[in-house]
């Protein structure tokens, strides 16, 4: 009896353990950097402290129920530029996200999301700590972090199973109704609202638009059947990613000078053609470099470059 008794004890025990782990999992290992520009700010302890409390937020909050192991966490490098300062205590900023995922079987790692916000306004004080509630608004600075967070957690879910991000933009989408239906004056931000074309609402507006789903649904396609399985089949990945970009093709076409697609090729271009290029098969090529330079102008030099031979 004392032996079943004892058995049981540490069965309760190990379970509460791995249940304390799998609550407090954290899924991003951010890397911030606050800079100043065209603003002086004499106290340069009080740029790193906002430095490490902003990583800290990110680094040491769970955003889902999920576990991840340490080499599965989401990297994301956060780069905030300061470049007013209304009043003390008040920041006017522009913050460039970027977030990665590793490529199986392989040390590459490779870009989900390089994002630029132009209206990053926050309040901050080295005394308070960044607070932050799922169902209401506590201030501007924790909705960024946390929206973002949930942003690049719905981007790696995509890419590994076919929108499988979807409750992260949803969950997203309640950080941002929150933060766009305060009324504090001096922390009010349009940018959570549909005022601008290229802000972080209608980022999170196209991921949720379903005549756009072929972007995320080629998300799937792209890394999970396309990189991921590059080493060990590389015609197969190629395949793979070329269906993804046909997908791109056809939402970007649909909706013209989309948000989305204008993110997705700004962070995949140069991408794209280093995959390509040490392909054989010229009239894939052909294909796609025809294809990316109707629907990404801008990058056509790139795609054309991937038609000559290593």
């Amino acid at each position: 009896m004392k032996s079943n008794s004892l058995l049981s004890s540490v069965v309760v025990i190990l379970a509460c353990l791995l249940s304390t782990r799998a609550s407090h999992a954290q899924e991003i290992l951010a890397e911030v950097r606050v800079t100043t520009e065209n603003v002086t700010i004499a106290d340069q302890q009080l740029v790193q402290q906002m430095q490490k409390d902003i990583q800290g937020f990110i680094n040491t909050r769970s955003f889902t129920s999920q576990t991840y192991r340490p080499e599965e966490r989401i990297r994301m490098r956060m780069f905030v530029g300061i470049t007013a300062i209304p009043q003390n205590g008040q920041y006017v900023a522009t913050a460039r996200i970027v977030t990665t995922r590793p490529v199986y079987g392989t040390g590459y790692e490779t870009n989900l999301l390089s994002f630029t916000d132009r209206n990053f306004k926050f309040n901050y004080s080295p005394q308070n700590p960044i607070d932050y509630s799922e169902n209401t608004f506590v201030g501007n600075l924790s909705s960024l972090l946390a929206f973002y967070a949930y942003i690049a957690i719905g981007l790696d879910q995509d890419s590994f199973a076919r929108l499988g991000g979807s409750p992260y933009y949803d969950r997203a989408r309640s950080v941002l109704q929150n933060a766009a239906s305060q009324t504090t004056t001096n922390e009010s931000d349009e940018a959570w609202k549909d005022g601008q074309t290229r802000n972080r609402y209608w980022l999170l507006n196209n991921l949720q638009d379903p005549q756009l789903e072929a972007i995320r649904t080629g998300s799937y396609a792209y890394y999970r059947q396309g990189l991921d399985v590059f080493i060990e089949k590389p015609d197969d990945a190629r395949t793979s990613i070329f269906t993804a970009l046909q997908g791109v093709q056809a939402a970007a076409t649909r909706r013209p000078g989309t948000l989305l697609a204008r993110a997705f090729f700004d962070t995949k271009a140069d991408e794209i053609a280093n995959i390509f290029r040490s392909g054989n098969d010229v009239q894939q090529k052909q294909n796609l470099a025809t294809l990316l330079s109707e629907v990404d102008p801008t990058n056509s030099a790139k795609y054309q470059a991937m038609l000559k031979q290593p």
